[in-house]
């Protein structure tokens, strides 16, 4: 490659073939990086060999970039970049530094005068509010609830007033394992006419997107259990 660049490369969401949801042009790139930074290397693994059988793992390098990686690592990480080789950058599922790792190595690159290119792929927070029917003018991700006591209640509330203050839906996930939980308290929590739309499965063949209010919902709640899944309210 002409120029030492960081890719940002996306990732499948899950069980799903790479050439379905991918262009041809990220692998023309992906193809020419010998260098990663991977949330999970051995997904990593799988999902290049996915893109190209012919791909050689064994000649390609990869280190780990979590929610464990220290900064103190950014320098040494990017070394190919200095040396004139790109460098991919791919978290677990879907986009790197959006509910993902990436965000604060992205930040180095360009404190450091590297060039950031993201390539095209899918996000399941922007598919979920595309398809979720609800406010896309005004919408804000919120990442993670909280999950002790009584704080899911708490924010569940606080995310349903600026929704209705604001008319900006309110989107966030929760750990797969969670879901039915969640959703329970979500139909006890939230106001019977508030619309909530549940996107699982996003890109796969397990992929449910479905909005309703509150009100509908209860007694019919889709089975999600440990699907990643996209909640989004409206009040």
């Amino acid at each position: 490659m002409s120029e030492a660049k960081l890719y940002l490369i996306p990732s499948p969401m899950g069980e799903s073939n790479p050439k379905h949801i991918f262009p041809d042009y990220n692998w023309e790139v992906i193809s020419k990086i010998k260098y990663f930074l991977v949330e999970n290397v051995r997904t990593t693994r799988r999902f290049l060999k996915l893109m190209d059988k012919s791909v050689v793992i064994d000649d390609l390098h990869f280190e780990v970039l979590d929610k464990h990686t220290k900064y103190e690592e950014y320098s040494r990480y990017l070394n190919p970049l200095k040396n004139g080789e790109s460098i991919g950058v791919i978290s677990e599922a879907g986009c790197p530094g959006v509910a993902d790792p990436g965000a604060e190595i992205t930040l180095f690159a360009h404190q450091n005068n590297f060039d950031v290119v993201p390539l095209i792929g899918p996000s399941s927070i922007l598919i979920a509010q595309m398809a979720s029917g609800l406010n896309g003018q005004s919408f804000a991700f919120n990442g993670y609830l909280p999950i002790k006591g009584d704080k899911p209640i708490k924010e569940l509330k606080r995310f349903e007033l600026r929704s209705k203050q604001e008319n900006q839906s309110q989107s966030f996930i929760e750990a797969p394992y969670r879901n039915m939980q969640l959703l329970e308290i979500m139909l006890k929590t939230l106001s019977p006419n508030t619309k909530l739309c549940i996107a699982a499965g996003l890109t796969t063949d397990q992929e449910f997107i479905k909005t309703k209010t509150i009100k509908q919902w209860k007694g019919k709640l889709p089975q999600i259990h440990k699907i990643p899944t996209i909640f989004i309210l409206l009040a």
